[in-house]
């Protein structure tokens, strides 16, 4: 099997951490040699996060370049297009609809962007864009905006949904594990 790129971007605070933890989980469970690599920058002061994994028969380093990720998930529109330039032409973006607005936005240095999602999908991405925060809510929590985009991901591939509701069930600790479900399920949906 050819090795497959996946990207996780988002903004500190988010959860992209978990988030590959738990794709992590999956594919590992499939047999998939895995490579992960996660680059926090500011995150704890709300900067951007990125997450390279790579998976197949064998991997040899964990780092995506531009133009290498089959897959992107963003949880945020910003950084979707911040990355955007390491899509492969044709892969798959998956989106929150959520604004977070940079420091520069945030004292006034700067304009959060208009059209974002339009320019996505001008830019030749095949853009799945959802409001996981809103389905995150539904399911009990705005910290499960994570698990939504992850069960929104593992919508687009071919493995079953039980091996990743099994990955979601060893990843999250117990008492938060029937929201998660919740919002896993919420995402897959879409």
């Amino acid at each position: 099997m050819a090795v497959t790129n996946i990207m996780i971007v988002g903004v500190g605070g988010q959860g992209t951490l978990l988030a590959s933890r738990i794709l992590g989980q999956v594919l590992l469970g499939r047999g998939y040699d895995v490579k992960v690599s996660e680059v926090h920058g500011m995150s704890q002061r709300g900067g951007s996060v990125v997450t390279y994994v790579k998976f197949g028969d064998k991997v040899f380093s964990p780092v995506i370049n531009e133009g290498g990720a089959d897959i992107v998930l963003a949880f945020e529109m910003l950084e979707a297009a911040r990355w955007l330039p390491f899509m492969k032409p044709g892969g798959k973006l998956v989106v929150n609809r959520q604004r977070i607005n940079p420091m520069p936005v945030i004292t006034g240095s700067a304009e959060y962007p208009d059209a974002v999602l339009e320019r996505l999908a001008a830019a030749g991405a095949d853009v799945k864009a959802i409001d996981a925060l809103d389905l995150a809510l539904k399911a009990g929590s705005a910290k499960a905006v994570n698990v939504v985009l992850i069960g929104a991901l593992a919508a687009t591939t071919d493995v079953p949904k039980e091996d990743w509701l099994r990955a979601v069930e060893q990843t999250v600790p117990p008492k938060f594990l029937e929201m998660n479900v919740n919002a896993f399920n919420a995402g897959y949906g879409i």
